[in-house]
């Protein structure tokens, strides 16, 4: 799987919710889903954003070990 740094395009059309993402991902889904999956990608980039956090702190921990 590889992973984007682009966000994907959402729009709005006739009741439904529409996805153009990166790499040619294209889909719609129901107002209901696209609530639900918004929820879900929140939580997950909060979780992501702090692995990456406590990556950087326990990378800078070792650093610090070495060079003192």
């Amino acid at each position: 799987m590889k992973t984007h740094d682009k966000s994907s395009n959402v729009e709005a059309e006739d009741g439904e919710v529409f996805i153009d993402g990166p790499g040619g991902v294209a889909y719609a889904m129901t107002p209901e889903a696209a609530a639900d999956t918004s929820d879900k990608l929140l939580h997950g980039s909060a979780k992501a954003a702090g692995q990456r956090v406590e990556q950087d702190r326990v990378a800078e921990e070792k650093r610090s070990r070495h060079i003192a």
